[in-house]
């Protein structure tokens, strides 16, 4: 493979992960839009970039074959994933006890709160490191680290699964925020509690689904 054949190589394999990684709707996917629909586009583009961030972490992380912290996580799975899912339920039960017309008038009298928008964002996706396993899976199935990559192709890389990621959230704000002058206080009050309860729910399975593998011998 020539040198720019795998430079091209490195950055659409890189942007596909980025994508796929960021695309599934999982509490990241919708507190975005939540915050989108209540807060405004720089909310969730703060919101996406945490989480991009995030994924860059564990995308290097699996780069770098960190066996002895894949091995933690294997080991300590249930009650790592336990500790995230009550994390994750508080967090819910906050979002469905938000009101939008409180939080609208709390945005005119604040400047901004996008470093907090950006550091929940960050933790919480941190607080997942099952996402570590998705990355291998991808690297894996894309065939994303090839010998004759350098260093460079490495950074290269990097840069493009995180530059994807942005891309999804950018492309998620922009048609959120094209669709949002069309709600009523009343339907993003609906959709904060719809919300909510969905983060709850995915913070309870995950609860009971680490339990049962604590558990479980």
């Amino acid at each position: 493979m020539s040198v720019l054949s795998l430079f091209i190589y490195v950055i659409i394999k890189g942007l596909i992960i980025g994508i796929l990684v960021s695309a599934p709707m999982g509490p990241i996917g919708v507190l975005c839009i939540q915050r989108t629909l209540n807060k405004g586009r720089r909310s969730g583009i703060a919101t996406g970039l945490g989480a991009s961030l995030s994924d860059l972490f564990y995308a290097v992380l699996t780069g770098f074959g960190m066996s002895m912290v894949i091995d933690f996580i294997e080991t300590n799975e249930a009650i790592i994933q336990i500790i995230g899912s009550i994390v994750l339920g508080i967090f819910g039960f906050y979002l469905f006890r938000q009101n939008p017309a409180r939080n609208i008038r709390r945005r005119l009298n604040q400047k901004n709160t996008f470093a907090q928008d950006f550091i929940t964002a960050f933790f919480l996706t941190l607080s997942n490191p099952l996402i570590l396993f998705f990355f291998i899976g991808l690297f894996a199935r894309l065939n994303f680290f090839l010998p004759e990559m350098k260093w460079l192709h490495y950074c290269l890389g990097y840069l493009a699964i995180i530059a994807g990621a942005l891309g999804w959230w950018l492309t998620l704000t922009y048609i959120l925020c094209k669709v949002r002058e069309r709600f009523t206080l009343r339907t993003l009050w609906v959709i904060n509690r719809c919300i909510g309860a969905v983060i709850i729910i995915m913070s309870l399975i995950g609860l009971c689904t680490g339990i049962v593998e604590y558990f479980t011998p």
